[in-house]
């Protein structure tokens, strides 16, 4: 028994006649993976027509095992005189190992069936990350001064998205999963892959936060491209692939940090801020000083303003300025005296950028306002501003009457108060 591709000059003729009776799926959509096909006696009469659409391959089953398979569309002759022709294309290995191995014992004897597979790519499968995940955040590197080298800033973050999966083996799928049911919906897979994919994600986040990659922590959603070259490079979906499914892409739609990360770059932000003023301060000064130095015409009066500058911005400054001053003079100030002077004004700078990060950190912990927990249409309750369980961002409510705004409405449809 095996499978005959027909002509297509002798698909307006001599299957003409057949068509109404033709074994075909036409309701393979994104939710359907798998559906199975036969007649009213359950037996597939030799000669019968089976039609296979894009984005199918089709299984021919007969009595508990597996004669004949084809992922090629178009339309085809069961003949019971013939051998199997494995039309298979990307499947071709995949369907002549059903042939030799596969069956399903327990199946209905003496039942003959046609098995359609949804090959496509399922798309607009949600994720999310219950709880936050590490991730090593190159855009605040830290600087080791004992090394000379940089280490990422390691933050927590909360991502939220899509991803897209497809049958890469049928006979995996129907063995691990679907086996002889009349359908196989995504919905029933869905669930069970919601933990996996979380792990695949979490590899994938791992490698984009290694120095090979060193994505900045709220650019990782344009990583897209990025993100599928090495899934297939890693490999991160092997456990999925058992199944005879793969993970083909991810899509992050959003990345949001946890309170302690944002005051840690925040802090960050602050310390960088200060030696970077402090830095160009006494940049610009000692250039002063030189200056003045260099103009015989109004070189007291210029130093005497320099000092007035120093008095008003405190001893860095004037370290700064003595040191030049020091160097065009020729002072034979002994150097010792010089590098203790240096070390206790260091120590005074970090004791004052101390006290003003602690400062702005108190500030930004009094700005802080109570979380508000709401209810996601999914039935999951909320404290951010994403649904941790679908993905789904949170709704808006009008400010007059309460009622749940509908996505970008300017009025709202209960009071008709103008959206803010």
């Amino acid at each position: 028994m095996g499978l005959l591709k027909a002509a297509k000059d002798a698909i307006g003729s001599t299957l003409h006649d057949q068509w109404k009776e033709a074994i075909r799926c036409d309701d393979m959509t994104n939710d359907v993976l798998m559906v199975k096909k036969t007649t009213e006696t359950g037996v597939i009469t030799n000669k019968s027509t089976i039609i296979v659409a894009p984005g199918q391959c089709a299984v021919i089953y007969d009595n508990g095992r597996v004669i004949d398979a084809t992922a090629e569309d178009g339309f085809y002759t069961f003949d019971e005189s013939s051998s199997p022709s494995f039309f298979g294309g990307q499947f071709g290995a995949v369907f002549k190992e059903m042939w030799q191995r596969f069956t399903f014992d327990g199946a209905t004897a003496k039942e003959q069936a046609v098995f359609f597979f949804n090959i496509k790519e399922i798309i607009d499968n949600k994720f999310g990350t219950p709880a936050p995940i590490p991730f090593q955040d190159w855009s605040h590197p830290i600087p080791n001064q004992m090394t000379n080298t940089l280490t990422p800033l390691r933050v927590e973050i909360k991502c939220f998205g899509t991803y897209t999966f497809s049958i890469m083996n049928p006979a995996l799928f129907m063995t691990k999963l679907a086996g002889t049911a009349n359908i196989y919906k995504k919905a029933q897979l869905v669930e069970q892959l919601r933990s996996e994919v979380l792990a695949v994600f979490q590899n994938v986040t791992n490698e984009l936060g290694t120095s090979n990659y060193k994505v900045p922590v709220l650019e990782m959603p344009s990583q897209t491209d990025e993100i599928r070259q090495m899934m297939d490079e890693k490999v991160f979906d092997e456990k999925i692939r058992e199944r005879g499914i793969k993970i083909d892409s991810f899509a992050v739609e959003s990345v949001t940090l946890d309170d302690e990360s944002e005051k840690k770059i925040d802090d960050y932000e602050l310390s960088s801020n200060a030696y970077m003023q402090q830095g160009k301060m006494v940049e610009a000064y000692s250039e002063a000083v030189k200056s003045a130095a260099e103009n015989s015409n109004g070189a007291m009066n210029g130093f005497m303003g320099i000092g007035m500058m120093n008095m008003s911005t405190g001893n860095v400054m004037g370290q700064a300025v003595q040191g030049v001053w020091q160097n065009t003079e020729k002072s034979s100030m002994d150097l010792s005296k010089q590098e203790e002077a240096k070390t206790e004004q260091q120590a005074k700078t970090q004791e004052q950028a101390s006290a003003t990060q602690s400062e702005n950190t108190q500030a930004n912990e009094e700005q802080k306002t109570e979380t508000v927990k709401w209810k996601c249409d999914c039935g999951v309750e909320n404290e951010g501003n994403f649904c941790a369980n679908c993905g789904n961002p949170r709704p808006k409510f009008c400010k007059k009457c309460n009622a749940k705004l509908e996505k970008d409405a300017k009025f709202c449809s209960n009071c008709g108060e103008k959206v803010e």
